[in-house]
């Protein structure tokens, strides 16, 4: 059995779902490939169930009855992959923002050097956002500063969603208890790895914006990013995490 597996979630990624699909089932390395699909109105799943035939075994799929959030979404794709006995999980988006050409970079961190949890950093080397309006880089950009400065974590993009971890660091943590949805809930995750000591390394990749879909950013999401470190960090403070 194959060793890794790509979780995407997905929400109306109709005109995405299949290009991704290919390119990362294209990659030297034979990755598969999971799907989570919160029950799609534009029918993501029917393409991924069409496409499963032509790469079967490899291209999977798990649809849920409503949009119930990103972070939801990893932890159902974390327990499926855990029961299937995957040693390295990875995290994408859908969108080509993560290039399915830096999965091996994140593989080879963890596998060949010393990472339990490797991160597709865009912010390590500099500034490497393509396509974003400068509002949106500042945000994102002293969102890590500040997680930083709360946490004490030394980690430059910690609200990244490219990342691939080692399946020890998924059994370590009790994931009925991550309890965030957005950018929070790739801190939250972080956070805790770090807590239990796991090496965390990150790997410089070139993020660019979507050109297809519509991007599932609110500012709900960015408010619960903003409150949820301090809960963080406070839990820690009273060994409650």
């Amino acid at each position: 059995m194959n060793n890794c597996i790509v979780i995407i979630p997905t929400y109306n990624e109709i005109e995405n779902i299949e290009s991704i699909i290919r390119a990362v089932l294209s990659q030297h390395k034979p990755f598969h490939v999971l799907i989570i699909d919160d029950n799609s109105p534009d029918h993501t799943a029917d393409k991924v169930v069409m496409l499963q035939s032509e790469y079967n075994g490899r291209l999977f799929l798990e649809k849920r009855t409503k949009k119930s959030g990103l972070g939801t979404a990893y932890v159902h794709g974390f327990k499926w992959a855990l029961q299937n006995n995957y040693d390295f999980i990875f995290e994408m988006d859908a969108d080509f923002s993560h290039n399915p050409n830096d999965l091996e970079k994140l593989y080879d961190a963890c596998h060949f050097g010393d990472a339990d949890l490797s991160i597709g950093s865009r912010y390590v080397t500099g500034v490497n956002v393509v396509n974003w309006p400068l509002s949106r880089v500042l945000m994102s950009y002293f969102a890590s500063v500040y997680v930083r400065m709360i946490t004490g974590m030394k980690i430059h993009d910690a609200t990244a969603g490219f990342v691939c971890y080692k399946k020890e660091v998924l059994e370590s943590i009790n994931l009925d208890k991550i309890k965030f949805v957005g950018y929070a809930f790739q801190i939250e995750m972080k956070y805790r790895t770090y807590s239990k000591k796991f090496a965390i390394s990150e790997v410089p990749i070139i993020f660019t914006d979507r050109t297809k879909g519509q991007s599932k950013m609110s500012n709900s999401i960015i408010v619960e990013a903003v409150f949820g470190v301090i809960m963080l960090r406070l839990k820690k403070l009273v060994n409650s995490l």
